[in-house]
């Protein structure tokens, strides 16, 4: 009897993420429909992609669902693009990408567990650099 509640709690999971879905991309659509026909330019057209994009993540988070990382950050760089447009920032945004994603790699390599990467060597290395094979 549990099975069936696991089963049809799965379904009904698998149902919800793929509505959710639908409903972003719907909106997605009818707000870039809007903002071609209403010229409201790219800062106002990148923060309701963002705020869409966003909002999804949120509404996933409220009925339980995983968050997507991916989808965050593209909602959070969409927002960022679109404030940086509506602020008529003279600085290209690119290289503030650019810092902030190797800062972020730099820091997730030094702060992370030295047990959370595996070194080749622990792994089995690669098959030309074992034993028996250089010689």
């Amino acid at each position: 009897m549990g099975h069936n509640n696991q089963e049809q709690g799965s379904v009904n999971r698998h149902a919800l993420t793929k509505k959710l879905s639908a409903i972003s991309w719907g909106l997605f659509f009818i707000w870039v429909g809007i903002s071609l026909i209403t010229h409201v330019g790219w800062g106002m057209g990148l923060l309701g992609v963002g705020i869409i994009t966003l909002g999804t993540q949120v509404a996933r988070k409220y009925f339980g669902l995983k968050l997507e990382g991916f989808w965050v950050v593209v909602g959070f760089f969409f927002v960022l693009g679109g404030v940086w447009a509506l602020l008529h920032v003279r600085l290209g945004l690119l290289p503030f990408l650019c810092v902030a994603v190797g800062v972020a790699l730099l820091v997730s390599t030094l702060v992370g567990n030295p047990g959370d990467s595996v070194s080749p060597a622990q792994e089995g290395g690669h098959p030309l650099f074992q034993r028996g094979l250089t010689d």
